[in-house]
């Protein structure tokens, strides 16, 4: 008994603290379970989640879509302001609007957060922002790690990954292929950086983050969340009008919106068709930032484009509270006019 005391002591000597892990999952134990949907079989303290395909039910061809990303540097804003709740959502809500790129809907989400240290109170803010925008959008958490990794992460710095798994009817699969010259852009607003362009942001006013501004202060503005537009853009994925969808994460429009477009087509963007939000501005002024980087670098407000035929344009930005920015062209590449 002594000797594995003893042991247990020397890995925590070396760093990790297999107490702090326990006590982590302790605390987001509940916040975890809160998100399982009655196809759940295993989830939390399983060595793999299992999720019954009774989900699939009713689809013709079901379609499995995945993807994992995560959220960057803004976890050392996070660290750096104290605040780390709305870390969760930015992950969850990043991957599911890639997904919903193509017309998928989620089914359930694994998390990665991996830090030098574990503080249970961090960990358990963290993950059960997970959970809580878990179920807000009806998707169980089934299930992720917690490693504690010295030597690898920096003393208080952690990083967080998420994966996605949604599906969709093959036939009513999004990917852009019914595209052509003509088609409009609408765009939706993302209130801010979303979880893109935090090493420059970081850089250029990571002295300036306790500063107020616009009601709050620069680091709040900076810390805005991810928006999800799976609750705005799902009621009109069964109505076959929008062409294609584009997630306007780290590349900016000139590197994403290509991505959906069929070879020889590209897009004019109509600079001043939408609101920009004061941020990207502050960023540009202080950084001494171009505007052709500023549109590389973050989304600079329009966080998701939707293409759709010109007819539907207006009344579907309307519907959406969204802005017609630009116009499908023969060609290559984006175009900022």
């Amino acid at each position: 008994m002594n000797q594995e005391l003893n042991q247990e002591r020397r890995y925590q000597s070396a760093g990790v603290d297999l107490r702090a892990k326990a006590e982590a999952l302790a605390l987001i134990t509940q916040a975890v379970k809160s998100t399982y949907t009655p196809e759940v079989l295993a989830g939390i303290g399983a060595f793999g989640g299992l999720y019954q395909a009774t989900a699939l039910q009713g689809l013709v061809e079901p379609v499995l879509v995945a993807s994992t990303d995560g959220v960057g540097t803004k976890t050392k804003l996070a660290t750096a302001l104290g605040r780390y709740h709305s870390i969760g959502y930015d992950i969850v809500h990043h991957c599911i609007n890639d997904i919903l790129v193509q017309g998928a809907r989620p089914l359930f989400f694994l998390d990665y957060l991996a830090a030098a240290r574990l503080q249970p109170q961090i960990v358990a803010q963290i993950v059960t922002g997970v959970a809580d925008a878990c179920r807000t959008h009806g998707m169980a958490l089934l299930g992720g790690e917690t490693a504690e990794m010295p030597g690898v992460y920096a003393p208080d710095e952690f990083d967080l990954v998420g994966t996605i798994v949604g599906v969709v009817e093959r036939r009513a699969i999004i990917d852009g292929s019914s595209v052509e010259a003509g088609d409009q852009l609408i765009a939706l607003m993302s209130g801010g950086l979303q979880t893109n362009g935090y090493s420059l942001a970081r850089a250029v006013l990571g002295s300036a983050l306790n500063e107020p501004f616009e009601g709050h202060t620069v680091g709040e503005a900076l810390l805005m969340p991810h928006r999800c537009y799976l609750p705005a853009v799902a009621p009109l994925l069964s109505q076959g009008i929008i062409k294609g969808m584009a997630h306007i994460t780290g590349g900016g429009i000139p590197n994403n919106l290509p991505r959906i477009l069929p070879a020889g087509l590209g897009a004019t963007i109509n600079l001043g068709s939408w609101p920009v939000p004061a941020i990207f501005e502050l960023i540009a002024v202080h950084g001494a930032v171009s505007q052709a980087e500023m549109f590389e670098v973050f989304n600079m407000g329009a966080g998701f484009l939707l293409v759709v035929g010109a007819q539907d344009a207006a009344p579907v930005a309307a519907q959406l509270e969204g802005y017609v920015v630009g116009e499908i062209v023969g060609g290559e590449g984006v175009r900022l006019l």
